[in-house]
């Protein structure tokens, strides 16, 4: 009886009849071959290639874990759970270490070695021994001239795998990381390495180091100042990285430290080697206004601007130029303070041994004004032989002004010579001593003679009064008393102002101690001769209060003349005080005619209290009673009083004891 099939088998072929064989023995079933079939020999032949002896479980489970023979499939080992569980773990590290010598493990962000393996028009191909190859621009090799295959770069690993499967690699970064670590370690060794200039900027130059661009301060370029920092474009040069500073990925690098070196030695033997006096040749570095820095191989030296020339210069460029080579002599040398103090002047002969003999005092000289102060002005003669015009020999006139009004620099002068010491080498020199002095004239004692009339010019004003240029060099004063008849001046700016012209007449004249007294109020006549018999004492006149202190008031009288009241004697009637502005009737009470001094008083006007005896009485004929007599009035009456009442007193009495009579009285 047939055996049942189960559910999902496949359906058994019927069996047939075999032949006993023996065991690990197999045997091929002998195929009846239709004649009539054309494909009969061919499927003879597949079938002969089918094993169809059957191979027992258990030999397939001892050959799970056992070297497979060629030709055998371990179907159990292929239904296992998992796809390469079923290897031992002599069997994976195997396989790992087959594996790991074929593919190389990457990351992002690493720089890795490749090789080139192809190149064309756009790309360069690189193997970097990952499981596929990487394309880099071939613009990024451009400083590879000589680019071929099988040469080794460096490269930066920018994606593992893209968006299209592809490794993503960059030359370019790869040389940024890398320059980064050569620049810290050149920094962190204090290495010399080699740059180049790629262009200049603003203070300095962009040096290309290791692929970045740093920065090389133009300080930093030489140990003297460098004017054209173009003559160091697109070349190489030498340098030392001095500072780094990651956040702003900036470089600084200097050339001067590599120079420096090499001069500290060489300074040393010049500061060793260096004395007084020694002359010396030089190179001029910088220029100041003071003077001028020169480089004597190592070490700087200044050279002031008072010893570059003998002759007097505004500024070193007149005579000197930037690096110029130079001789100069060392005037001095601090070995504390490394200071070197040059002289270039002193090389040749002083131009005062030079001078002219024939010169001396009293001779005509000409020359150049070099200089102008405030003082005076200073006259060069020739090259390192000044003088000075002092500013009071320039001019007669006894008023100073500024020299500037009479010459400027450049201007060519002649002056003559008043003092001269050949050994202090000092001059002085005059330009007024070259026209006549006018006090000297024959005419001055009779132009300038007592009571006659001239006009100047007011030249300058002081507390006591005012000096007047009549001409050059005749000057007068007229003091401050002698300006107004009428009026009483405290100071001479109330009246008059500096550069106005006035007409004055001679009071007095010195023409030995060169003195004139002037006067501006004797051009008139004296008015206080008729105001003598106009302000009698006692007389009343009309006035205006024009000033008021607590002394008194200034009034302002007829005819422009003036005059002074007390405070007391501005009551007025109603016992008020007269203020300023008020015009009211004041009386004369004491006039001087040699003091031009008049004082008066309003209250004498309504009151005899101020008038003397001799006045008269007050207003009404009434004299009023003084303090005294009013006091003796109170006193009688007080008296009188008194009296009366004990005179009552006794009456009184008297009645009272009287009896009746006084009652009814």
């Amino acid at each position: 009886m047939a055996k049942a099939q189960k559910p999902g088998e496949r359906p058994r072929k019927p069996a047939e009849t075999k032949e006993p064989v023996a065991k690990g023995a197999s045997k091929a079933k002998k195929i009846d071959v239709d004649e009539d079939d054309p494909l009969a020999d061919i499927k003879s032949s597949q079938k002969e290639d089918i094993g169809t002896e059957a191979i027992p479980v258990s030999e397939l489970k001892k050959a799970k874990y056992e070297k497979q023979i060629p030709g055998q499939f371990d179907f159990e080992a292929f239904d296992s759970k998992g796809f390469g569980e079923g290897y031992s773990k002599e069997k994976r590290a195997e396989m790992e270490q087959m594996y790991s010598g074929t593919v190389t493990s990457v990351n992002t962000g690493e720089v890795v070695k490749g090789t080139v393996v192809g190149i064309n028009d756009r790309d360069v191909i690189l193997n970097i021994g990952f499981k596929s190859d990487g394309l880099v621009p071939l613009a990024e090799f451009k400083e590879m001239t000589n680019l071929k295959i099988g040469d080794v770069v460096d490269l930066f690993i920018e994606e593992r795998e893209n968006a299209m499967g592809q490794l993503v690699l960059s030359r370019r970064k790869a040389k940024l990381v890398k320059g980064w670590e050569y620049v810290q370690n050149a920094l962190d060794k204090d290495e010399v390495i080699e740059g180049f200039v790629k262009r200049r900027t603003k203070g300095g130059l962009i040096v290309d180091v290791f692929g970045i661009e740093a920065f090389l301060p133009g300080s930093q370029i030489d140990v003297k100042p460098i004017r054209d920092f173009d003559v160091y474009v697109n070349k190489n040069i030498e340098v030392k990285v001095v500072k780094i500073n990651y956040t702003n990925d900036n470089v600084v690098v200097s050339h001067k430290v590599l120079i420096e070196k090499d001069l500290e030695q060489q300074k040393a033997a010049i500061l060793t080697n260096l004395e007084k006096g020694q002359v010396l040749e030089g190179v001029i570095k910088n220029m100041t206004n003071f003077g001028v820095f020169i480089d004597l191989g190592g070490v700087d030296g200044l050279l002031h601007i008072t010893d570059i020339s003998w002759g007097r210069i505004n500024h070193p460029e007149e005579v000197l130029k930037l690096d110029q080579t130079v001789k100069v002599v060392v005037l001095d040398f601090d070995e504390d303070k490394k200071r070197i103090s040059l002289g270039m002047k002193q090389l040749t002969a002083h131009p005062w041994d030079a001078l002219a003999a024939d010169i001396q005092v009293g001779s005509k000289v000409k020359g150049k004004i070099v200089n102008v102060a405030d003082y005076g002005a200073f006259l060069e003669l020739q090259p390192g032989v000044e003088g000075l015009i002092h500013v009071s020999e320039m001019s007669w006139s006894q008023h100073l002004r500024n020299p500037q009004d009479f010459m400027k620099v450049g201007d060519e002068v002649e002056a003559v010579v008043l003092t001269l010491d050949r050994e202090e080498r000092k001059m002085s020199l005059g330009i007024k001593q070259l026209t006549e002095d006018p006090w000297t004239r024959q005419d001055v004692l009779t132009k300038y003679a007592v009571g006659t009339k001239h006009k100047g010019i007011v030249r300058n004003l002081t507390n006591f009064g005012l000096f007047i240029e009549l001409e050059e060099g005749i000057d007068g004063l007229v003091h401050v008393s002698d300006l107004s008849w009428t009026k009483k001046i405290k100071h001479p700016s109330e009246f008059v102002k500096v550069g106005e012209s006035m007409e004055v007449q001679v009071l007095e004249l010195d023409a030995a101690n060169r003195r004139l007294a002037l006067s501006h109020k004797h051009l008139e006549e004296n008015p206080w001769d008729t105001f003598e018999t106009v302000f009698t004492i006692g007389s009343v006149h009309k006035a205006t209060i024009i000033n008021k202190n607590d002394k008194g008031a200034v009034l302002e009288l007829p005819y422009g003349i003036e005059g002074f009241v007390a405070a007391k004697n501005l009551a007025k009637e109603d016992n008020s005080k007269a203020e300023v502005g008020e015009s009211l009737d004041f009386k004369v009470l004491e006039f001087s005619k040699e003091d031009r001094r008049i004082v008066l008083s309003h209250k004498a006007i309504w009151s005899a209290e101020e008038e003397k005896p001799a006045a008269g009485g007050a207003k009404g004929g009434k004299k009023a009673p003084s303090k005294g007599a009013s006091i003796q009035s109170i006193n009688q009456q007080t008296e009188k009083s008194t009296l009366g009442d004990l005179e009552a007193l006794s009456a009184l009495k008297e009645k009272m004891s009287g009896g009746g009579e006084s009652k009814a009285e």
